[in-house]
């Protein structure tokens, strides 16, 4: 048998199916709530971030259920039967992270060098986000076209490369379920007042002020996704 690379598991991925056993032994009973994160985080001697990934993972495996506003539930244990694995993606925080490294750098490197065709294309994906708000649809497509525009706009096709890259696991099943616990009206207002920021920039040809604007997005978006899933919790 030809011996194969191992690979490193992910922090989330290990803090999950730590939680998993648990479970599994019945340390943890279906109907029960799980500790808060911070509890879990100081437990495990990890960042809260990291534990919210893995209970994300969790929930996509049928492990627990997330009820925003009460906290973390443990539902049916797995059947016996073996599950479709979860993708071996990036945990969202570590997205969101790589993103705002690469994507300030593109929106920088947008305001030198973006086209006037470039500059209408990402527009209009703008504007196209806009509809779809007011037409209560979640606006995930344009939102990937409008950073893909800028990424194009770029100049540069290995950062594009790495961008369509992390957008690829920016709609895997883990951000995906985690975005939708936060999916309000009020996080796409926010997040199409910070595109227009980053737009205004670029058509300014203020490269440091695209740079800072597309960093403000990410930071907000981190901020968004680590609120609170217990009512009264602190952040």
């Amino acid at each position: 048998m030809p011996i194969r690379a191992v690979e490193p598991q992910r922090l989330y991925r290990r803090i999950a199916e730590q939680i998993a056993r648990l479970i599994r032994r019945g340390e943890y009973k279906s109907g029960e709530r799980l500790p808060p994160e911070r509890d879990l985080a100081r437990q495990l001697k990890v960042s809260r971030p990291s534990v919210r990934e893995a209970l994300i993972a969790l929930e996509v495996e049928g492990y627990v259920e997330v009820r925003v506003g009460s906290g973390v539930y443990v539902t049916q244990q797995r059947p016996a039967r073996a599950a479709d694995p979860l993708p071996v993606d990036s945990g969202p925080f570590e997205l969101i992270a790589a993103r705002r490294l690469l994507e300030s750098e593109c929106a920088a490197l947008a305001a030198r060098h973006a086209s006037p065709a470039q500059i209408r294309r990402m527009k209009a994906a703008l504007a196209a986000m806009e509809r779809d708000r007011r037409r209560s649809v979640m606006p995930l497509e344009n939102d990937r076209r409008f950073h893909l525009e800028i990424a194009e706009a770029s100049a540069n096709s290995a950062l594009a490369l790495a961008v369509r890259t992390l957008w690829d696991q920016r709609t895997g099943p883990l951000f995906l379920r985690l975005e939708h616990h936060f999916d309000t009206p009020d996080l796409w207002d926010a997040a199409i007042s910070e595109h227009s920021a980053v737009m205004a920039a670029i058509e300014g040809h203020d490269f440091t002020g695209a740079r800072a604007a597309m960093r403000r997005h990410m930071d907000a978006a981190a901020r968004r996704f680590q609120r609170s899933w217990s009512a009264g919790a602190p952040r």
